[in-house]
């Protein structure tokens, strides 16, 4: 990654964030348009689209950026040292920033409003309960996988919010950028902002616990 310059890891970042969220929103409008009221079907469309979108995504961006598009992966990168304070910063940015503009083509995409405040609730202890563990599982597959098949983190990644849609109370947003720009849009994949902050402090949470027993229990490579 040393090899690829900053400025287009950060665009890597922005444009695989915005794609990502591009994908959860839009989805999550067509499969409520399509469903019938059905939220089970509703949420499966959603799901199967997220899931597919993280592998292509990742497959695309990984050997530029490292393919985080999520502050949380970012921040466990940073306490593992293997990014600088300077570039997480500037990765968190871009990926907030990205989110945004993803989230303003899935409005247009849909002829909806651009600027939207979400109105679901998605609140109380287990809900954060939910976000904690669903980050946790999310960072623990990146880290594991890395170790062990690194070429597979695409695919364990898909597959692992895929089933943290179901698995979880809060449908596992497990992503503070996610989560930002999902309280800008009051539509099947929306939250209210009030309990957005909430969301993204549990998710932090369960990064940082992820980050310290990963440490732990992974063995560190054997250099010949």
């Amino acid at each position: 990654m040393n090899e690829i310059g900053l400025s287009r890891r950060l665009v890597a970042e922005a444009l695989g964030t915005g794609m990502l969220i591009a994908t959860v929103i839009g989805s999550g409008i067509m499969a409520d348009d399509l469903a019938g009221g059905n939220v089970a079907i509703a949420l499966l469309g959603n799901t199967v689209a997220t899931g597919a979108i993280l592998v292509v995504i990742i497959l695309v961006f990984g050997p530029l950026s490292g393919a985080h598009f999520n502050p949380a992966v970012t921040f466990v990168f940073l306490l593992r040292g293997e990014i600088s304070r300077k570039d997480a910063l500037l990765y968190v940015i871009v990926q907030v920033a990205g989110g945004l503009v993803g989230m303003l083509i899935a409005h247009a995409m849909f002829e909806l409003p651009l600027f939207q405040l979400g109105t679901i609730e998605r609140s109380g202890g287990a809900q954060w309960l939910a976000e904690a563990v669903a980050t946790f599982g999310l960072v623990a597959a990146i880290l594991g996988t890395l170790r062990w098949r690194p070429e597979a983190v695409p695919f364990a990644v898909g597959l692992y919010i895929t089933a943290g849609y179901w698995f979880t109370a809060s449908t596992s947003f497990a992503n503070p950028a996610v989560t930002i720009a999902r309280s800008f849009t009051d539509t099947f994949s929306g939250i209210a902002p009030v309990h957005m902050p909430a969301f993204i402090v549990a998710q932090f949470v369960g990064a940082a616990l992820a980050a310290a027993l990963f440490g732990w229990l992974l063995p560190a490579r054997v250099e010949n």
